[in-house]
């Protein structure tokens, strides 16, 4: 039976992360809010009304760097603290105060970019020239020129984006403040459940009339939830839609895509093609699950089970150090100590208890360590998610040195090709320490389907499928009651496991389980960045150091190149569906000799 979820106060330290290493105090922290309203102030006397010219464009973007640092690193600060227990009311008191002053700065320097964006195309072509910091910035600016609004208008928007923000922030206090999950029974006893229980635990669980309940008890209580959810999520996306025809989008998934400088070609090549050609490999593999685990049926609560329960080691914190040490030693010496900065300064937090979110994360603020979130549970799953946000925090660790703050800006396209190349480089060393076993092999092969390509190319990918269909009524004009949402997300499942997985009951509920939906199109980038990793991974293998080198330096690249760009640095084409396709053929190779195995 699983051990009930304890409070945060109950939790050791040696679990838990340690933002004292972005302020020691929360007095430290208010005082350096007190300086970036100071600041904030001296910007407005001083360039105000005078943005006309490149040297005062440079000037300004200098002291707004620096200004964007500080909130940066104190939103972190807050957020954080309350990333790990929603229960705790000081901490979001604190964290709301810190919103509410940071928005209203930002709101009242909106006329930096207005100004910039009024200035003639000549000064703007100086400015870029001349500036130091933030070249890609005021070519950015140069850009969205065609969609800004007027500067009284933009300084309201601005103003507004705490409430634009809202129905996440509702969403996540709904999920993991107000839902409160009942004990289940199951084979005579009575087991605990919660968010985290399910996710990090029931889900993997080998009993299969364990599992089964607590996904009945699971999506039994979201249902409960439903329409209030479907309301939060729905006054987000009209939101998004009346923003998107405010600037003069044609839909609202153009608007989106601007800012990732993703085209909607690359959008809904990585939706289309994974849906079809993915599915009879996952097909597949949801057979050989259903073989191994001796199942009459296999079921959408089945599909997270190992392929050889009796096979899953566990794995301590300080293993798992061992592990991804040695694991990523190919990326360099540098990167190594990062690693173990990572864990002997308690970057990350391992702790599950009440009020925690849900998942994994990794926060970077500018000019700090990187912060991890997690749930462990002691299994290698656990160290492939714990080398994913590592990756996170290796990119930020690059880029963050080598470019501005301004030039750190990845897009969604990429920005998850670091975190799960290191997923991959993993499996590797994992496959190569043992390769005489062809059990271990068997199992670190199963490994990266259950783990990194379910979760990136089918998870996420399966929500991404769902959330174009949203955003198509949207477009239309359409409401997107609970109902209509249960109706797409089924439809999505059955269109990709068809006949090899009989849809549970609650299953359609699935969409109300996903923060990303309120993140813009965030889920489809984790296939289209495990498309490029996979790529530079076959790289590394074949052509070793000289591929290495070419990964580092696009990690350093930040937002200096554009996602195409990116790609092609690493050594990869994304312009085609040459690198998709074979990718997905990657993926079918390794159920294949998962089979052969077996």
């Amino acid at each position: 039976m699983a051990e009930a979820v304890k409070r945060r106060n109950e939790i050791p330290n040696e679990l838990k992360w340690d933002t004292t290493l972005i302020f020691k105090t929360k007095e430290e922290m208010l005082k350096a809010l007190d300086e970036c309203k100071a600041l904030a102030n001296e910007i407005i006397d001083n360039y105000k009304g005078k943005l006309s010219n490149a040297g005062a464009i440079c000037d300004c973007l200098v002291k707004y760097e620096k200004l964007y640092i500080m909130i940066d690193q104190i939103s972190s600060y807050t957020s954080l603290n309350v990333s790990v227990d929603y229960t705790d009311a000081e901490n979001k008191k604190i964290n709301a105060v810190v919103t509410n002053t940071y928005i209203k700065i930002l709101s009242d320097l909106s006329f930096i970019e207005s100004e910039i964006a009024d200035a003639s195309e000549e000064v703007l072509a100086e400015a870029i020239e001349k500036s130091t910091n933030a070249k890609v910035y005021l070519e950015d600016i140069l850009k969205y020129k065609p969609h800004r609004l007027s500067p009284e208008t933009e300084q309201a928007l601005g103003a507004l984006s705490e409430t634009f923000s809202a129905p996440y922030e509702m969403y996540e206090q709904t999920k993991l403040a107000d839902m409160s999950f009942p004990d289940f029974e199951a084979e005579g006893q009575s087991h605990p459940l919660s968010y985290t229980l399910f996710e990090e635990n029931y889900e993997y669980i080998k009993d299969t009339e364990v599992r089964r309940a607590a996904f009945k008890a699971f999506y039994g209580k979201l249902h409960d939830y439903m329409y209030t959810t479907a309301a939060e999520y729905g006054t987000h996306v009209r939101t998004e839609k009346r923003l998107s025809e405010l600037r003069h989008f044609d839909s609202v998934i153009d608007y989106l895509l601007f800012n990732q400088k993703v085209t909607r070609e690359m959008y809904d090549r990585q939706i289309d093609l994974i849906m079809e050609k993915l599915a009879p490999h996952m097909r597949k593999y949801a057979k050989l699950l259903q073989k191994a685990n001796n199942l009459e049926k296999m079921t959408y609560a089945d599909l997270k089970i190992t392929l050889d329960p009796e096979y899953d080691p566990k794995v301590t914190i300080e293993q798992s150090k061992d592990y991804i040490i040695d694991g990523l030693s190919i990326m360099g010496p540098e990167y190594g100590e990062m690693l173990k900065e990572a864990y002997r300064d308690h970057w990350i937090d391992f702790a599950q208890n009440i009020g925690k979110s849900t998942g994994g994360f990794c926060a970077s603020p500018y000019g700090k360590p990187s912060f991890i979130l997690l749930s462990w549970n002691e299994r290698m799953s656990d160290v492939f998610t714990l080398a994913h946000e590592l990756g996170h925090a290796g990119h930020f660790y690059a880029c963050n040195r080598a470019q501005s703050q301004f030039d750190t800006r990845v897009s969604n396209y990429v920005v998850e090709a670091p975190s799960t190349i290191n997923e991959l480089l993993m499996a590797e060393y994992l496959k190569e320490k043992n390769k005489d076993d062809k059990r271990f092999r068997r199992w670190v092969l199963a490994a990266q389907i259950s783990n990194t390509y379910y979760h990136n190319f089918v998870t996420h990918l399966l929500e991404a499928a769902y959330q174009r269909e949203v955003y198509k009524l949207v477009d239309k004009g359409e409401a997107v009651p609970a109902e209509t949402l249960n109706e797409i997300y089924r439809g999505v499942l059955e269109k990709f496991w068809g006949d090899a997985v009989e849809l549970t009951e609650g299953c359609e509920l699935t969409w109300m389980r996903q923060p990303h939906y309120y993140m813009g199109l965030y889920s489809y980038s984790y296939s289209a960045s495990l498309t490029i990793a996979t790529q530079v991974m076959k790289r590394i293998r074949n052509e070793g150091q000289s591929a290495v080198d070419d990964w580092k330096k696009t990690l350093a690249a930040g937002s200096t190149v554009d996602p195409i760009g990116f790609a092609k640095m690493a050594g990869v084409d994304v312009t085609t569906d040459h690198a998709l396709l074979d990718t997905i053929d990657y993926i079918g190779s390794i159920i294949d000799e998962i089979e052969k195995l077996s």
